[in-house]
């Protein structure tokens, strides 16, 4: 298996012009069906596996989105995976847009893979990743549909891997969301949407291959930083409550940082 340093380097060297290719080949056009930015049921593509995950409480979120009847209690929610640095923006770009303020939490939670729950039901454990905050339906918080066609709140501040799905780079140590690849081409993997197949503009597929290496790129940074910055003790002072490590270090669930002793 290379390093990651060696992986960083080979993500670093990518041919955006490649990248562009494979995604004109391939094919795909936003359909904004809202699939990648919404809960699924377990098992279905994209979906956590049965049991997997902890639900968390949606905070005041519920009066910032439009509800629907659907039932949470059979899905599991959507887990688009964000950095640190777009957290901050993300909430920049919300305060703008609802004209009021948004923390870590109303953007963020840990990633729940790996964590479980205490006795009040929120998460507890380690992990390495953020993942953008969901509604009590496992929607994405940002995400809002209007006659059947959905929309991102946020939508110029939206993260890499937003701006980059169904497609992904196959690389070690970067993220392959939504399941297995169901088409591929040269280093490019594309995921489950019903956007694929159809034509592209080679601006717009120009554009999203720029976004896919400064996705692959980052991933890798992130993944050697997280690395390089772990505390085993930082889980022992957060006594008990879930630990994100990042690459600016370990924090609390609400983004705080853990200092070290």
């Amino acid at each position: 298996m290379e390093s990651l340093e060696a992986e960083l380097d080979r993500a670093r060297d990518l041919d955006p012009g490649e990248l562009a290719d494979a995604i004109e080949s391939i094919g795909f056009e936003c359909t904004r069906c809202g699939g990648c930015c919404t809960g699924y049921a377990p098992d279905e593509p994209g979906g956590a596996p049965a049991g997997e995950g902890v639900d968390e409480p949606a905070g005041d979120s519920d009066d910032r989105d439009a509800t629907d009847d659907r039932d949470a209690t059979d899905r599991e929610p959507h887990t688009a995976t964000v950095f640190p640095d777009e957290v901050r923006a993300v909430a920049d770009a919300a305060e703008a847009e609802f004209g009021e303020p948004y923390d870590w939490r109303d953007v963020a939670r840990p990633m729940p893979f790996g964590l479980s729950a205490d006795e009040d039901g929120e998460p507890t454990g380690e992990t390495f990743e953020w993942a953008l905050a969901t509604d009590d339906c496992g929607d994405c918080t940002f995400y809002e549909e209007t006659d059947g066609q959905g929309a991102c709140t946020v939508h110029d501040a939206r993260p890499l891997i937003c701006r980059t799905y169904p497609f992904s780079v196959a690389l070690e140590g970067t993220s392959q969301p939504m399941g297995e690849a169901v088409d591929e081409a040269d280093v490019v993997r594309a995921h489950e949407c019903e956007g694929l197949g159809r034509d592209i503009s080679r601006e717009d597929a120009e554009a999203l291959a720029a976004s896919l290496k400064e996705r692959a790129v980052r991933e890798l940074e992130e993944a050697i930083g997280v690395r390089d910055g772990y505390d085993p003790t930082a889980a022992e002072r957060a006594e008990g409550d879930a630990v994100v490590f990042d690459s600016e270090g370990p924090k609390e669930a609400d983004g705080t940082p853990i200092d070290g002793e």
